[in-house]
C-alpha cells in the first residue's frame, strides 16, 4: 500500500473519510508519511443522518483525526429520498455533492478503494448491460468541483487494507447497511464472489485487468464521441440533435448520451430506456413522446433531445396579487419588475387553462396563447409555467414574451419591464 501512495501526483490531499476499515487504513498510513502532511493532509467525513449511529460515527472520525493531529471537516447531509433513485443512490449524490461543494482548488480527494471493490464495480456494470465506459470501472482519478478525485489502490486487495487495520490495531466503524445482502452489491460481495474465488482464485485479477482493457477502448472511443458531442449539442439550451445522434455508430452514441446527461446531474438510462429512446428519435411531427426513469426523463421534441429531472406536480393557486414586487411562483419560478418598481395597479397572476388569447402590441389580429407559444417554441414542459398577467378580466401580458398595448403603456410610463425567470 505504501508504494501505490508514494506515487501520489502534486496537489493538496484530502482523505475521503467514513471511519470503516478502508479508509481508515488510507488515513492512518497517509498521516505517517512526511510528503502526504507537507502537502496539507486532511479528511472530510459526510454524516447522512440515515442511521441512528450516525452522530457517535461523526464524533470517532473527529477524534481518530485529532490524535493523528489532522483536520476532520465534518458535513451534514440532506439526503433526497423522493428522487426515485433509490436510497443507496440518494445517498451518494448527497455525498459528492458535499465533496464537490468543499473541496479546495486543485486538491485530491482521495478515496480508499480498492481491487475488490473495482471488481465488484465491473461485475455491477456486466450485470446492467454497460458498455466499455462502464466495464473500465472506477477511473483512478476524474475531476470532481474545483479539484479532482484519485483512487491510489485499485490494484490492492481488500485484505492488505484489513491486515493493516489488525496490525496497527485501528479503531473502525461497522456500518450495519454493509451486511444488508437486499443490496446488490453487498449480495455480490457477501454471497457470488466467495463462490467465483473458490472456482477462479484469480478472479479479482482477471477481473480488474479486463476492466483496464475496457478502459483503454473506452479512452479511445472519447475522443471521436466528444467532437459528435460538440457538434450536436446547442451549447444555448443543452439539446441534441435526435436524428444527428441515432445515426452515430452505437459505441460512440451509448456513451455520448450517458456525458450528456451525467453533466446535468441526471442519470443514464438502462440498454431498455437506451433503446425507447432511439425508437422515439423519429418521432412524426406533433408528437412530443417522453422516455422517464428515475431521477431523470428525456424529451424528444422539434428533432432534438431535451433531458431533465422530473418535474413535481404543482398545485396551481387559482390566482396571485401582484404589484411588482419579486413574486415567487407556485413552481419555483420568480415574476419581477426590472427595475424594481411598485405597480400603480393591482395585478392579477393566473396560468392556463385553455383557450387564452392576446392581442400583443403592434399585431393587427388577436392570438391564442398555444400558436404563440407554438410559433416561438416554447417547450411544452415550459408552458403551464408561464404567468399570465391579468388587469381585471383582461390578459395584458404573458410573462415577459407578449405584452398588449395596454401592458406595454403601463410599463413604459413606470420605465420598467417585467422578467420572467423559469423554475430550473
Amino acid at each position: 500500500m505504501r508504494q501505490a501512495l508514494n506515487a501520489h501526483p502534486q496537489g493538496s490531499l484530502c482523505v475521503a473519510y467514513s471511519g470503516g476499515p478502508d479508509s481508515t487504513a488510507l488515513l492512518h498510513a497517509l498521516a505517517h508519511m512526511r510528503e502526504a502532511r507537507a502537502r496539507g493532509l486532511r479528511a472530510m467525513h459526510v454524516d447522512h443522518g440515515l442511521h441512528a449511529e450516525s452522530a457517535r460515527w461523526a464524533a470517532h472520525c473527529r477524534a481518530f483525526c485529532a490524535a493523528l493531529g489532522l483536520v476532520c471537516d465534518v458535513h451534514v447531509a440532506s439526503v433526497d429520498r423522493s428522487a426515485g433513485i433509490g436510497l443507496e443512490a440518494a445517498a451518494r449524490h448527497a455525498r459528492y455533492t458535499i465533496f464537490a461543494e468543499h473541496l479546495h482548488a486543485n486538491e485530491r480527494l482521495v478515496f480508499g478503494h480498492h481491487q475488490d471493490d473495482q471488481t465488484e464495480t465491473v461485475l455491477l456494470k456486466l450485470l446492467r448491460g454497460a458498455g466499455p465506459e462502464g466495464l473500465g470501472g472506477m477511473r483512478e482519478e476524474r475531476p470532481l468541483g474545483c479539484g479532482t478525485i484519485w483512487r491510489p489502490l485499485l490494484d490492492t486487495p481488500r485484505q492488505v487494507l484489513r491486515d493493516y487495520v489488525t496490525a496497527h490495531d485501528l479503531a473502525c466503524i461497522h456500518d450495519p447497511s454493509n451486511d444488508d445482502r437486499q443490496l446488490a452489491r453487498n449480495h455480490l460481495r457477501h454471497g457470488i464472489m466467495p463462490l467465483l474465488q473458490t472456482h477462479w482464485p484469480h478472479a479479482a485479477i482477471s477481473i480488474t485487468h479486463s476492466a483496464r482493457l475496457c478502459r483503454e477502448a473506452a479512452d479511445t472511443l472519447q475522443h471521436d464521441w466528444r467532437a459528435a458531442y460538440e457538434s450536436l449539442r446547442d451549447e444555448e439550451n443543452n439539446s441534441l440533435d435526435a436524428k444527428g445522434w441515432l445515426a452515430l455508430a452505437p459505441a460512440l452514441r451509448d456513451p455520448l448520451l450517458a456525458h450528456w446527461l451525467h453533466a446535468q446531474g441526471l442519470s443514464a438510462p438502462t440498454t431498455a430506456q437506451r433503446k425507447q429512446i432511439e425508437r422515439q428519435c423519429t418521432a412524426q411531427h406533433g408528437q412530443m413522446p417522453c422516455i422517464q426513469w428515475p431521477g431523470t426523463e428525456v424529451h424528444v421534441w422539434k428533432n432534438r433531445l431535451w433531458a431533465m429531472a422530473p418535474r413535481k406536480r404543482t398545485d396551481w393557486p387559482a390566482e396571485l396579487r401582484w404589484q411588482g414586487e419579486p413574486l415567487t411562483l407556485p413552481d419555483g419560478g420568480v415574476l419581477r419588475m426590472e427595475p424594481a418598481t411598485q405597480l400603480p395597479v393591482t395585478l392579477s397572476v393566473r396560468w392556463r387553462s385553455g383557450g387564452e388569447q392576446i392581442k400583443p402590441a403592434g399585431d393587427r389580429h388577436t392570438r391564442d396563447l398555444r400558436s404563440l407559444y407554438q410559433t416561438a417554441a416554447i417547450p411544452p414542459w415550459q408552458r403551464d409555467g408561464l404567468p399570465l398577467l391579468y388587469e381585471g378580466d383582461e390578459l395584458i401580458a404573458v410573462a415577459d414574451r407578449w405584452l398588449s398595448a395596454r401592458a406595454e403603456a403601463l410599463f413604459q410610463q413606470l420605465g420598467a419591464r417585467p422578467r420572467w425567470q423559469p423554475a430550473t
